[in-house]
């Protein structure tokens, strides 16, 4: 079967420089222009890591999609209510490359939160699963069914130590590298979770 591996061998398709052939992964070669997005999951009812990993999963399996990097995993206070008033959440952030149009993406997220029986019953309320597109390339958009970049991703360390682990030279555009946004913000409420493990799909 050919996987991509071996493309060379069709002479339809040009030759290209031993370089570029090693610096792309073969996974992607299904992939026509793909974009990168970043995505922050969150869970804080349920069996939180099982439905992370689900999530993590369900987008692995969408069509014109490949998951490409995935986050350590870390515990955060609930965002913008009471403390203590619910449980916490185990956080982690996704790096993607798809084909999918960003509006794509987002009904892709709400599938998922859906099969989660993820309830919007209120703002900020506990959630099965949160799937929220944080960036997708460089795309700066103020449309409300899906601002871009998330707006509120700068002043959210639970989604920024996440991201700079498995990217640490990340820009938020408009806003600056995570580096320093997380610099300035701290981890206070985010303890990260080294005896957890979420993986690649498989």
């Amino acid at each position: 079967m050919n996987n991509g591996l071996n493309a060379q061998s069709d002479p339809t398709v040009q030759p290209v420089p031993a370089s570029v052939v090693e610096a792309v992964d073969a996974a992607d070669t299904t992939l026509s222009n793909p974009k990168w997005a970043v995505v922050a999951l969150g869970a804080n009812l349920g069996n939180r890591l099982d439905t992370l990993q689900g999530a993590i999963d369900a987008l692995g399996d969408t069509p014109g999609l490949r998951v490409k990097a995935v986050s350590p995993v870390y515990e955060t206070e609930p965002w913008g209510v009471e403390p203590g008033s619910q449980p916490s959440y185990l956080n982690a952030v996704i790096a993607l490359k798809t084909t999918l149009p960003p509006s794509s993406l987002l009904e892709r997220a709400h599938a998922i939160e859906e099969a989660f029986d993820r309830v919007r019953e209120e703002r900020w309320g506990p959630r099965t699963i949160d799937v929220d597109i944080v960036t997708y390339a460089d795309v700066v958009s103020d449309d409300p069914v899906l601002t871009l970049p998330h707006p509120r991703a700068h002043l959210r360390s639970f989604v920024l130590a996440p991201w700079h682990d498995i990217a640490p030279e990340a820009q938020l555009p408009g806003r600056g590298p995570v580096a320093e946004l997380l610099a300035t913000i701290g981890l206070a409420g985010v303890t990260a979770r080294t005896d957890l493990e979420l993986r690649l799909p498989e």
